[in-house]
């Protein structure tokens, strides 16, 4: 046998015997990609610690609290909290940004919807605000920066800068919507929007402090409140 014949059998005898020509091997199904794997479980991890954090915040108070506790509690490795946030500060600063900012943001988007009137849209945020806030641990962390943000005003003015000015521009908005509709006649209210949400606040207070005492009805409370401001809604 020829040099030449013995090459074209050795490339013969390495094709598959069941694969005809030019027809292509079959595609190996891609594994999963391991990174998005890491980020999931990642995202979980910070899920937990946050969570964790909100049970001992609520617990100790934010100067009590230690992240060694948050990390027992989380079950990760306290060096795991620092790979998500830089120190305890930051993560009550996180807490507050998941916890009670989008819930301000709904009423700071915009202006009520067509054919809704102003009281309608303040009446509205006010339920949704009282619901969230004042029956679940939301109230929790609001007392909490009540008590102890005179001794820790970093805490304060986080606070101030994304839940307060946001919740105030929203009312000062639509304070003066209301004026130019002719729904509100006061106008000196838009110079202190800080008013019309005073029972909000009325009532988180007053659901720790006194609730077991003298139970309040915080929606029926706002309703007269806005009566005061819109006047009394008519009855037909």
């Amino acid at each position: 046998m020829t040099n030449e014949a013995t090459k074209t059998a050795q490339k013969s005898a390495r094709k598959p015997a069941n694969r005809r020509a030019g027809e292509r091997a079959p595609a190996v199904p891609a594994s999963p990609k391991p990174s998005s794997n890491r980020a999931e479980r990642a995202a979980e991890r910070r899920g937990a610690i946050i969570e964790a954090a909100m049970d001992e915040f609520i617990a100790r108070g934010f100067a009590a609290t230690r992240l060694d506790d948050v990390a027992k509690r989380a079950g990760v490795a306290k060096g795991t909290i620092y790979l998500h946030f830089k120190d305890k500060e930051a993560l009550f600063e996180e807490l507050i940004r998941t916890a009670i900012v989008p819930l301000v943001n709904q009423f700071a988007e915009g202006p009520p919807p067509v054919g809704g009137s102003v009281r309608d849209m303040i009446e509205g945020f006010a339920r949704t605000f009282i619901h969230e806030v004042t029956t679940t641990r939301r109230g929790d962390i609001v007392r909490l920066i009540v008590a102890e943000g005179p001794r820790f005003p970093e805490i304060a003015d986080f606070y101030y800068r994304e839940v307060v000015s946001k919740g105030l521009a929203g009312m000062r908005a639509a304070i003066s919507l209301g004026i130019a509709r002719g729904e509100i006649q006061h106008k000196d209210l838009a110079q202190f929007p800080q008013i019309l949400i005073a029972p909000a606040m009325v009532a988180v207070i007053w659901q720790s402090l006194f609730s077991r005492h003298a139970p309040l009805d915080a929606i029926e409370m706002f309703r007269v409140h806005l009566d005061l401001i819109f006047g009394e809604r008519r009855t037909t």
